[in-house]
């Protein structure tokens, strides 16, 4: 999943495809570069975004995501889109614009109707894990145990998610790297996310350029921590984990695929 921001604030390349020109170009090549999704998102997740008071409007949002979006889905009608939104609004217009799958980073618990719309489109959905509402993740989260508590958030909203009438082959589940975790949560998710996965969804994980891995490798620029995402790639995939999330595709899609025929075995094609 080759992540795509149409933001001018995001921690890893804040500004370089906040026009729909760059954005569109950016995911070209992301697609060349061997991204088999597409992860559209308009507003920052970053969590200084929301302890600020700098969330975007409903109308704003829409107008950064969805020309990409179009263009993209005219462009390369086999390569899925996603969108990386909470609010149902945007996911709507998204998925009316050509996007396929919804990346909720509020675990479907920010926006009432989120969960509706899901159903409603029978459409893919990524439940994150996230620590209390976008707005107010915890400085220093505290956790009994990080993975267990994921755990039980997962099954919590899947059921929710039953209710309201998604279905099994739509969900995906997202740990939620960074999100209300410090380097030591992050770690710990990492180093058990089996038990995540024999949950028995596809699981999602986007640790790439993350602040724990430059904290771990004291490399204090996002774009600097390819080593460190290539490593969590690949333990990811050796976890178990279906998707990765990542913003240097041409190199993590390498990763990915040395990573995969290790963990899920090769067998070379004739001639």
């Amino acid at each position: 999943m080759g992540v795509l921001n149409v933001t001018p604030d995001s921690f890893s390349d804040g500004g370089l495809y906040a026009t729909t020109e760059s954005a569109v170009e950016c995911g070209r090549r992301l697609v060349a570069e061997g991204a088999d999704i597409l992860d559209v998102g308009g507003e920052s997740t970053r969590p200084a975004t929301f302890q600020d008071g700098l969330t975007l409007d409903v109308e704003e949002e829409i107008g950064r995501v969805l020309p990409v979006i179009r263009a993209l889905s005219a462009e390369f009608p086999t390569v899925p889109i996603s969108i990386d939104t909470y609010k149902s609004a945007v996911a709507a217009a998204a998925l009316d614009g050509g996007a396929t799958i919804v990346n909720d980073i509020s675990g479907l618990t920010y926006d009432p109707g989120m969960a509706a719309l899901v159903a409603a489109r029978k459409c893919p959905v990524v439940i994150m894990h996230i620590l209390g509402q976008p707005k107010d993740i915890p400085a220093e989260p505290v956790y009994d145990d990080v993975v267990t508590s994921i755990a039980e958030f997962f099954h919590r909203q899947i059921e929710y998610a039953y209710r309201l009438g998604v279905r099994d082959n739509q969900i995906l589940l997202d740990p939620g790297i960074g999100f209300g975790k410090n380097a030591s949560h992050n770690l710990e998710i990492l180093r058990r996310l089996k038990e995540l996965t024999d949950i028995g969804y596809p699981v999602v994980v986007g640790a790439s350029r993350k602040r724990f891995i430059g904290k771990v490798l004291n490399i204090s620029d996002p774009l600097d921590r390819l080593e460190g995402t290539a490593a969590t790639v690949a333990l990811s995939i050796a976890s178990g984990a279906s998707i990765v999330r990542v913003h240097d595709v041409k190199q993590m899609s390498r990763v990915a695929k040395m990573a995969d025929a290790v963990v899920r075995g090769w067998v070379e094609e004739e001639s």
